[in-house]
Formats: structure tokens, C-alpha cells, sequence
């Protein structure tokens, strides 16, 4: 079994012995996982430069759970809607490949309509 599998078949156990299930619809998981993206975000509010650099050194334990929750997120998720998050992911980064080419892209952060 591969990580994610494994990761997400231990989610689905977490969820399931506590009877949440019922409660894991893909709106309201979908609204959890935009809910935790946003705890990941307030890590970097307000802070810039050395700054910024500082709290990132002396709290990447912090920003790892925030990040994790919305990974965990993402597992459920695409699990509930029997999407392979791997293979998305994969075709994704081609589609993404063809609309940013290197040639045309590189060293820019241009929106591919405007390359």
C-alpha cells in the first residue's frame, strides 16, 4: 500500500471511530479544507523579509500541522468524491506544462493568456 492509501485509509478509520461520517459531505469537507488553508495563511500575515524569515525558522512545527490539515483535507476529500488525487495531480501538472511553456514562461509570473 502506498502512503497516500495508507494515509487516507487511516483518516477514514479516525473519522469513522469517532462517527463523523455523517457530518463529511463535500461541501461542508470542502468548506473545512478552504477553512484550513486559511490557519496556513495567517502564519505569514503581516510579516515580510528577515522577519518573516524568523517566524518560518522558529515555527515550521506549527505551519507542518496547518499544512497537514489541509493535505488530510485534500485525502478526504478526493477519497469521498473516488477521485485518484495522484493521478489528478499528474495530468494537472501536464495541463498546467502545455499553458506554461517553458520558452514562453520562464522567469515570468505572467498569466498563461497574457505569455
Amino acid at each position: 500500500m502506498n502512503d497516500i492509501k495508507r494515509l487516507t485509509k487511516n483518516l477514514i478509520e479516525f473519522r469513522d471511530e469517532r462517527d463523523w461520517e455523517q457530518f463529511h459531505n463535500p461541501k461542508d469537507v470542502a468548506l473545512s479544507l478552504t477553512l484550513e488553508a486559511v490557519e496556513v495563511l495567517e502564519h505569514f500575515q503581516w510579516k515580510n523579509g528577515a522577519e518573516l524569515d524568523e517566524y518560518i525558522k522558529t515555527h515550521k512545527d506549527d505551519i507542518g500541522e496547518e499544512l497537514a490539515d489541509v493535505f488530510n483535507w485534500v485525502l478526504l476529500l478526493s477519497s469521498y468524491l473516488g477521485i485518484d488525487i495522484i493521478k489528478a495531480a499528474d495530468k494537472k501538472l501536464e495541463k498546467n506544462k502545455k499553458k506554461y511553456p517553458v520558452h514562453k514562461a520562464k522567469g515570468k509570473n505572467t498569466k498563461y493568456d497574457k505569455l
